[in-house]
């Protein structure tokens, strides 16, 4: 099928990792009371303070609860050091007491790799805005992020990750080599959701998300989440990604509320870790290829 996602990362965003089909069991069909929505707002930063609040505030009274996940990045683009910001580390505090789970969203979230694979720096300049950190990192260079980034995230929050997730879903073979040295719980790709150290997926399906970057992606997006809206029921997992830019604009606002209400009302709303417990009772797990 075609994929959902329409954000600035866009593209093939498993990083050419996806598992051949011959490698993988088809997981349990799900029931009607499994069938779950998994919802994250990205690029949770200090520098986007006033769209982060407002998406979490629309989020929160929709979803009828803290029942989202936040993506953290220790220091956007070089310019927002999470450590320097102790209001916002406080505010963070807040969010994962009340339930908020949080996922370390790279170090700067800016690629600023020198891609010598003609595929990929393709990948990194058009496809994902110059924002696929990790596509491009050695294994040394990428544990060594992951492992900073989350510790200054723990700091923040007073307690351990959910996992890591990479910028723009994009992960080089360094990526993913560094995921199982750190021992992440969880990862998280534009196809599916899986615990590194085991290679075990809790969880498939597309993201849906929305574009604000030029007026053709904005209309894409828009199209892509109105045929999410009213496709059938048939994957287990829906998951719903916002971004600080999805605020500039209103079409997009009004878009994400219809969705989520939408899919909230066909669907459970669900954590991350709900994913877990379900690939925990699942038979037979599936692995992703080695």
């Amino acid at each position: 099928m075609a994929t959902f996602d329409q954000s600035e990362s866009g593209g093939d965003q498993s990083g050419g990792q996806r598992p051949p089909a011959s490698d993988v069991k088809p997981m349990a069909r799900k029931s009607a009371a499994q069938r779950r929505l998994v919802v994250s707002i990205h690029d949770v930063s200090p520098a986007f303070v006033a769209p982060i609040d407002l998406l979490a505030e629309r989020i929160d009274a929709i979803l009828g609860g803290p029942k989202f996940a936040m993506l953290v990045v220790p220091d956007h683009w070089g310019a927002a050091r999470l450590d320097r910001a102790p209001a916002f580390e406080r505010r963070l505090r807040a969010w994962s007491d009340a339930g908020v789970e949080m996922f370390l969203h790279g170090w700067f979230h800016r690629d600023a790799s020198d891609h010598r694979n003609a595929a990929t720096a393709l990948k990194a300049r058009y496809m994902t805005a110059g924002e696929g950190e990790f596509l491009g990192l050695d294994a040394a260079e990428a544990e060594h992020r992951m492992r900073a980034g989350r510790d200054m995230v723990e700091q923040a929050i007073g307690r351990s990750v959910a996992g890591f997730i990479a910028p723009a879903w994009l992960y080089g073979p360094g990526a993913h080599a560094a995921l199982k040295a750190c021992d992440f719980a969880l990862a998280e790709d534009h196809f599916r959701v899986w615990q590194p150290a085991t290679g075990a997926i809790v969880s498939r399906g597309p993201v849906v998300t929305w574009a604000s970057r030029t007026r053709a992606r904005t209309a894409s997006s828009l199209a892509v989440a109105a045929a999410a809206r009213v496709m059938p029921d048939w994957m287990p997992t829906m998951r719903v990604a916002v971004h600080p830019g999805d605020v500039t604009k209103e079409s997009l606002l009004t878009s994400i509320d219809r969705t989520l209400r939408t899919l909230a009302e066909r669907r459970t709303v669900s954590r991350y870790a709900d994913l877990v417990s379900d690939q925990m009772s699942a038979a037979p797990i599936e692995r992703i290829a080695a």
